[in-house]
């Protein structure tokens, strides 16, 4: 029988679940697992961007219902160096308008 090193139990254990000849046939599961860990790498850049979009929609969102604009809104923070980042402000906007709605009086 023939064995197989350690590092190819490895890979074949880490592509477990994977489907046909992806899983157990080493060599189809050495270059899936590989395309797989470059798809993991963009995910996580592709994150952060969507995150950002997301916070700001939410912002925009917050700071239209009192009158202004989001680009309106952004400068004039940064001006005043309130030292809040969107993810910050997108959270307070959607879970504490009280308190996003007090921003918003500061910075005008």
């Amino acid at each position: 029988m023939w064995l197989q090193e350690p590092e190819e139990k490895k890979l074949l254990k880490q592509t477990k679940g994977y489907w046909g000849a992806r899983k157990n046939i080493l060599t189809v599961a050495k270059h899936v697992f590989e395309k797989g860990l470059t798809y993991a790498y963009k995910g996580r850049k592709l994150k952060k961007r969507n995150m950002r979009g997301l916070w700001i929609q939410r912002i925009n969102a917050g700071v239209r219902e009192h009158g202004m604009s989001y680009s309106e809104f952004m400068g004039k923070v940064h001006a005043k160096n309130l030292g809040l980042n969107r993810k910050v402000l997108a959270d307070l906007a959607m879970n504490q308008p009280e308190a996003f709605k007090a921003i918003i009086a500061s910075v005008k």
